[in-house]
């Protein structure tokens, strides 16, 4: 074996090691999401009543006078307009005060957006680990550990890519005496497992090292989204600001924000309004985030300004390219951009990496107790020492 294939396959063992416990957790919790949808409509469904599917949804300021009224001393934060179902969801905070000294005071309401009913009462988003995909997504992105967590799991991502990579370097030289796919059934327990570790690996090398990287990028969208908004958001805000003496009161409403930003945007789809004030948003304005309706730009956001007196669109703001290479890392990193032949394909893909994890995991425990039992026969007497 020559130097360089040693210290490929030193690299490949080391760095597999070190991740392969994590990447057992990540694989098993990506599972169940990449089914989130499907599997949140079987545990908690939707009943919607019926009616005909050209029916126009209802004022959003009815929506959130009935919020109001059932919450009467909280305060709107946002509204969220469900692209795939005929649901609005209205968030509230005791104020926005305890909103921006912690987020999870959020609790929300939702409607029917065609009939105004009152659908379901969701609890704060502390509670948000109480459901099964809640829990598997808090696992999954940080072991529940907050901002360090998807640190470290971040960095587990580029040891796994490393561990892909070290792996198809060594492919080639440890497979050169046999035919691609072969198996040697006829040869012990830890061959055949080498074998099916070797060729799994290769088959899926591809999907590991793209889930791998848009994972890790994944983990990287909060203090960069964090970034964006202390150096371009707030100073794009403070250029927009009203004059001091035009600052007042909100006269415009959510429909007339909703109204003027489809009308200025007419190729866009608004997903969410912030009020005015919300800590995330404007003080003086409405904060919409859009996304197209292209397959390409769907997975692409924008916010509008809305301004908070005359309800007209006040500007818009790009996203810079590294947030919207984000966003279309994160539909990759989790295979829903195609639909259920897509999910599937990537369940099975993950299934395939764990099976190449867990064989990895048992050929270096194997390989160590057979190292450890030369060694201890090299130390009795008579033996080599």
């Amino acid at each position: 074996m020559s130097l360089s294939v040693r210290r490929w396959s030193a690299i490949h063992r080391w760095s597999s090691v070190a991740c392969t416990a994590f990447l057992l957790l990540l694989c098993v919790t990506g599972l169940p999401l990449v089914f989130h949808d499907e599997i949140d409509a079987w545990l908690a469904p939707h009943h919607y009543a019926a009616m005909p599917a050209d029916t126009p949804p209802v004022s959003l300021d009815t929506l959130a006078g009935t919020a109001r009224q059932r919450y009467p001393h909280d305060v709107i934060a946002s509204m969220q307009l469900d692209d795939d179902e005929p649901q609005v969801v209205v968030w509230m905070v005791p104020s926005f005060a305890a909103m921006k000294a912690d987020f999870t005071v959020m609790h929300a309401v939702r409607f029917d957006s065609r009939s105004g009913a009152l659908l379901q009462a969701l609890p704060s988003r502390a509670s948000e680990t109480g459901t099964f995909t809640g829990l598997m997504l808090a696992l999954h992105t940080s072991l529940m550990q907050g901002a360090m967590g998807e640190w470290f799991l971040g960095a587990m991502g580029l040891v796994f890519v490393l561990a892909v990579v070290s792996g198809v370097v060594l492919y080639a030289p440890f497979m050169k005496r046999l035919r691609f796919g072969t198996v040697r059934h006829d040869k012990a327990a830890r061959t055949r497992w080498l074998d099916l570790h070797n060729l799994l690996g290769i088959c899926t090398v591809a999907w590991a090292v793209v889930v791998g990287l848009t994972g890790a990028m994944n983990e990287l969208s909060t203090p960069l989204f964090q970034a964006w908004q202390q150096h371009d958001v707030q100073p794009f805000l403070a250029t927009h600001a009203p004059p001091s003496d035009e600052r007042g009161s909100v006269t415009a409403s959510f429909q007339q924000a909703l109204d003027s930003t489809r009308h200025a945007a007419p190729g866009m789809t608004i997903l969410s309004i912030a009020y005015p004030g919300n800590p995330f948003g404007s003080p003086y304005h409405y904060l919409a985030w859009m996304q197209g309706n292209e397959p390409l730009t769907s997975h692409l956001l924008t916010p509008a300004l809305i301004d908070a007196r005359t309800g007209a669109v006040t500007a818009t703001l790009r996203m810079p390219w590294y947030l919207r290479t984000l966003e279309l890392a994160r539909p990759l990193h989790f295979g829903d951009y195609g639909g259920l032949a897509m999910k599937v394909v990537w369940a099975v893909l993950d299934g395939l990496t764990i099976v190449v994890l867990v064989s990895g995991l048992y050929l270096f425990v194997v390989k160590r107790r057979r190292r450890d039992a030369g060694n201890a026969a090299a130390t009795v007497p008579g033996g080599v020492t």
